[in-house]
């Protein structure tokens, strides 16, 4: 497979990339029923090389095991996997890029940014990964480039696949052995947002420990989880209509 154009069209799922002004929860059912095709295949030797030329050897590992955490995850909760295969994958693409540039992307394709995103641009790596998806290899389902989007500050709203990707980061196997670690991993198979609940508020917990700024998205997402959670048990698995 050759190399998709800078120029691929995705029509108006470029649109989607421009967060809080669309989200998931906002999409009508004929909308995502319009956009939810049959996902388009992804040439994962071309994102490998492109991960091996622009990150470490250590992110590359750690990629590849939140693309396996992602899939085991969505298979459990029957979930589409070669979606959360993708968004895995392409997560941290922009992981490694310097403050400038990523303020520069996320302003060129007219994203709003939070005073969070100017003072440590770093925390836009995950907005701006979707858009290195779009561009550098023609990725257009916008659940995908939403999952990516979304993976590290979350987002009120975010689809369930958005909240596989996101416990996949921070519970695949390389992120440790702890006792917390592994009650999150036993909670991630129990209820999706029972765990990303916990996920931020063990984030916000440690920022707070270190006297650090929070993204009002965190806050956000947490809100959001709470009241998901508190709508289902734990032993349910939610649903795909859900939220």
């Amino acid at each position: 497979m050759g190399h998709p154009s800078h120029s691929v069209d995705c029509g108006f799922l470029n649109d989607a990339l421009h967060l809080p002004l669309i989200c998931e929860s906002d999409l009508s059912a004929q909308t995502l029923a319009a956009e939810k095709k049959i996902l388009k295949p992804l040439d994962r030797q071309q994102v490998l090389n492109w991960l091996g030329a622009n990150v470490p050897e250590k992110r590359l590992n750690h990629i590849l095991r939140v693309e396996e955490t992602a899939i085991k995850l969505a298979q459990h909760y029957d979930l589409d996997w070669e979606r959360a295969a993708q968004a895995g994958l392409l997560h941290d693409l922009a992981k490694y890029f310097k403050p400038k540039r990523l303020l520069e992307l996320a302003k060129a394709d007219g994203l709003e940014l939070d005073p969070m995103d100017e003072i440590n641009p770093h925390l836009l790596h995950a907005d701006v990964g979707a858009i290195v998806a779009r561009d550098e290899f023609g990725v257009c389902d916008i659940e995908v480039l939403a999952a990516i989007r979304n993976h590290t500050l979350g987002r009120a709203g975010m689809s369930l696949l958005s909240c596989v990707v996101f416990l996949a980061d921070s519970i695949e196997p390389g992120r440790g052995d702890t006792i917390e670690l592994n009650e999150l991993r036993k909670l991630s198979h129990k209820n999706l947002y029972h765990a990303v609940l916990q996920t931020c508020e063990d984030s916000m917990r440690s920022l707070f420990a270190n006297r650090s700024l929070v993204h009002p998205r965190v806050l956000q997402t947490r809100n959001w989880a709470l009241q998901m959670a508190q709508q289902s048990t734990k032993s349910d698995k939610p649903k795909l209509s859900s939220a």
